[in-house]
């Protein structure tokens, strides 16, 4: 298994010789390698097995470094780099030709983003090169919210996890573009998209893509846990029989087993909703169900990108 540890320094030798490191953020772990290192980048896509027309997030430290890989920065997206960098906001802007067509999916826009992690800002301030970062985990498979998560999947495949603790956010970030004088939400997220309106104006949300996703994390199908995952509305689910585990809001199902259930959020806090989804999806998953049913969180504020994980986690792959 993959060496867990706080060292800077061991990251940062492993990922100047071109291997693949585990980091933190504030959304969840990244499997990161030297975004402008071809065979780093390939590796990703190997070690995730992640379709190589999905393109992927760098991380870097501040906006200064980012305006060194994109070719323009929209006054919009200042506005909100200046309010929300770091944090959980990833903004496609057209890529310079430093950036490999590999990390971008041959498309003309890159997904950047300062994450808010001290370890893992402190690390980005360090290198000379940006980080490409997806989430460190099989491809379309739950998400990794702590170090144990990505040493269960990954750690035979990779030699160094940068442990951060949990990540305090807990689901992947926000994902905005620019056309014209439209700004569009590629990835609902981290980030409330109220929040963004409010800085801005009105955004515009973007529909999943199959097979020709423009961003990040726009595939139907994704997060998914292995075992069969249906969505309900609280006044529609029913207990099912005893193999059956349970994802709920802020409270128990009667007539159901409390061993096989877990709580998003006992308080209705949608922020501490979003922290535990893809931690309890995962212990589920580890359980010895056979199905699991899951309730749709309200639809408003965080509640969009919760849901949006959960119908995408319920698709057939």
């Amino acid at each position: 298994m993959a060496v867990t540890g706080r060292d800077l320094s061991v990251a940062k030798e492993f990922l100047i010789k071109g291997e693949l490191v585990a980091i933190p953020t504030e959304t969840v772990y990244g499997l990161a390698g030297n975004a402008l290192n071809e065979k780093a980048v390939l590796s990703i896509f190997e070690v995730k097995n992640r379709p190589a027309f999905d393109p992927l997030i760098i991380h870097t430290d501040s906006i200064e470094k980012v305006a060194i890989y994109v070719s323009g920065i929209p006054e919009k997206a200042r506005v909100l780099a200046e309010k929300f960098w770091p944090g959980p906001l990833t903004m496609l802007l057209p890529k310079k030709d430093i950036v490999p067509d590999l990390v971008t999916s041959g498309l003309d826009t890159v997904a950047v983003r300062v994450p808010n992690h001290p370890l893992t800002l402190a690390l980005l301030a360090d290198l000379t090169f940006p980080l490409a970062a997806p989430s460190a985990n099989p491809f379309g498979y739950i998400s990794p919210t702590a170090p144990h998560h990505v040493d269960q999947q990954l750690g035979n495949r990779i030699p160094y996890i940068l442990d951060g603790g949990e990540c305090e956010v807990g689901i992947e970030s926000t994902i905005v573009g620019f056309e014209h004088d439209e700004t569009i939400v590629y990835r609902l997220g981290g980030l409330d998209i109220n929040e963004i309106e409010s800085l801005i104006g009105p955004v515009v949300l973007m529909p999943h893509s199959t097979s020709d996703p423009k961003a990040p994390g726009m595939l139907k199908s994704h997060y998914a846990p292995r075992k069969p995952l249906h969505l309900y509305r609280r006044d529609s689910m029913t207990p099912g029989d005893e193999t059956t585990g349970y994802l709920l809001f802020d409270r128990y199902l009667e007539g159901a087993d409390r061993q096989f259930q877990r709580l998003l959020s006992p308080t209705r806090d949608l922020k501490e909703a979003a922290h535990n989804l893809f931690a309890n999806l995962r212990e589920l998953d580890g359980l010895p169900v056979s199905e699991i049913k899951a309730e749709l969180v309200p639809s408003s504020g965080l509640g969009l990108a919760i849901n949006d994980r959960l119908q995408r986690a319920s698709v057939p792959a």
